[in-house]
């Protein structure tokens, strides 16, 4: 990836940072949807050059650089469209090249924690056509590997007594295009040696496609 945009979040006393990377990212997404091919390739990946991990919790930090092999896939994607009325809180350059000095290279991926009880109920209600409300706080069968063997057996379990699991990973609120609801867009960071592929996903993502580091 030869060139980069980057965003400064600007947070305000009322208006918090995990809030406006909500409006902000989204702003991103509906702008990757637009340029994506019809295989949903989009040509510009994300970096969060601030972003910091550590043992207990992660963050994002409070910047977004978008990268792409060439200008005119940058221009193309015109990121003062998109964030036009968020103009007040937030910040971008112009187009830049990627210096020739890196600190190495990242993957920033979509992960999908399965820890949480709430995420889980609501997957066993829509595989099941069930109400919400009653799989969390009532008892469902589940498949329970027993001991060391592969086999399963069948257990009534309640997902509302399951304890809570902390998942360190930063994520983003945002709503889906598709049905209108809310979910949280969980992103992971992994350092790479070397750059790979070059392209993501809507959400300028990938488990494969590097972004350089700097």
């Amino acid at each position: 990836m030869n060139y980069y945009q980057e965003l400064s979040l600007l947070p305000q006393e009322e208006i918090p940072i995990h809030f406006l990377w909500s409006k902000v990212f989204q702003q991103v997404h509906l702008g990757l949807v637009e340029i994506q091919d019809d295989q949903k390739r989009v040509p510009i990946g994300v970096s969060f050059p601030d972003y910091v991990i550590g043992e207990k919790y992660s963050v994002l930090g409070g910047k977004l650089r978008l990268f792409a092999q060439d200008e005119a896939t940058l221009a193309r994607f015109d990121a003062s469209k998109w964030l036009a009325r968020l103009s007040d809180y937030v910040h971008y350059t112009g187009i830049r090249s990627v210096p020739e000095k890196l600190k190495g290279y990242a993957l920033y991926q979509r992960e999908q924690p399965k820890t949480s009880k709430e995420r889980l109920a609501r997957r066993y209600a829509n595989r099941h056509s069930m109400d919400y409300e009653i799989v969390l706080n009532g008892s469902v069968e589940l498949s329970v590997k027993s001991g060391s063997k592969a086999d399963c057996e069948k257990k009534l379990m309640r997902y509302g007594e399951m304890p809570h699991k902390t998942v360190t990973t930063p994520f983003i609120r945002l709503k889906s295009l598709s049905s209108d609801k809310t979910f949280c867009l969980w992103i992971k960071k992994t350092m790479a040696s070397d750059p790979s592929g070059n392209t993501y996903s809507s959400y300028g993502l990938s488990a494969t496609s590097t972004v350089p580091e700097f």
